[in-house]
C-alpha cells in the first residue's frame, strides 16, 4: 500500500500486479493474453480489498479433534460489475470468494457530454444486509463510478468498495468530493486524462482490449 494524500485510496503496489499491469499496458499484448493478465491482477488485488472482511468463529473437527475456526461469510459479500469491462475484473474476485452474490450495472459514456448513461441495473436482494464491491477496470473521469455508487447507495448496503485497475487523480477526487466515504483500490493513479478523457499513460479503452472489439 502505497502512501498518498487521500486516505480512502489504496495503490495495490505488490511487484507481481505491477509486472502484470506493465505487461496490460502494452499495446502489442493480445486481447488473449490482456484478459488472463486482468483475470490473474483480478486475483491479486481481491486478496488486499478484502484484508477487513469481518469473520465469525464455526466449530469444524479435523481428523484430529474439534476446534473453533474463523469464517467469513461470503453471501454477505455482493460483487458489482460496471458492463461491459467490469466483468473482466469480477472473474478474478470471483476465484477468491465464489460464495459472494453477484450485480451488473449497465453504464455508457455519452460521447459528447461524457456523462455516464445507464441502461441495464440488477443487484441481489436485500443489499442493506451486505458489504458491496463495485468493479471497474479504469477510473477516468469518474462519471461511470458516480453514478453506479449513487444508484448502490439508494439500496443502502452496509458498505461500498471501488475497485479499478488504472485511475488518475481527477477521476479519485471526483469521486470523494461526491462520496468521501468510499475507499477506492486500484493498481496505479496514472498522470492525467487526455482531450477525449482517456487516462494517461493509461493502457487504452479496457473494454476494447479485453474483447477484441477495436
Amino acid at each position: 500500500m502505497s502512501p498518498i494524500a487521500d486516505k480512502n485510496v489504496c495503490v495495490v503496489n505488490h511487484p507481481m500486479v505491477q509486472h502484470k499491469l506493465t505487461l496490460m499496458r502494452d499495446k502489442h499484448t493480445s486481447s488473449s493474453s490482456f484478459r488472463v493478465l486482468l483475470n490473474e491482477i483480478s486475483t491479486l488485488m481481491a486478496y488486499e480489498v478484502t484484508r477487513d472482511l469481518a469473520m465469525q468463529d464455526i466449530e469444524i473437527e479435523t481428523p484430529l479433534e474439534k476446534m473453533t475456526s474463523k469464517v467469513i461469510d461470503g453471501k454477505k459479500l455482493v460483487f458489482v460489475s460496471i458492463l461491459r469491462a467490469g466483468n473482466g475484473i469480477l472473474d478474478g474476485m470471483l476465484a477468491v470468494v465464489p460464495n459472494a452474490r453477484v450485480g451488473h450495472i449497465g453504464l455508457y459514456r455519452d460521447p459528447k457530454t461524457l456523462a455516464a448513461v445507464e441502461y441495464y441495473f440488477k443487484l441481489p436482494e436485500n443489499l442493506n444486509q451486505r458489504d458491496v464491491i463495485l468493479v471497474d477496470p479504469m477510473l477516468a473521469t469518474g462519471h461511470s463510478a458516480i453514478a453506479a455508487i449513487a444508484r448502490i447507495k439508494e439500496l443502502g448496503p452496509r458498505s461500498i468498495k471501488f475497485v479499478c485497475l488504472v485511475s488518475c487523480q481527477q477521476g479519485i477526487q471526483a469521486v470523494h468530493e461526491r462520496f468521501p466515504d468510499i475507499m477506492i483500490y486500484t493498481a496505479a493513479i496514472d498522470r492525467q486524462l487526455d482531450a477525449k478523457a482517456y487516462i494517461l499513460p493509461g493502457l487504452g479503452d479496457a473494454g476494447d482490449r479485453i474483447f477484441g472489439t477495436k
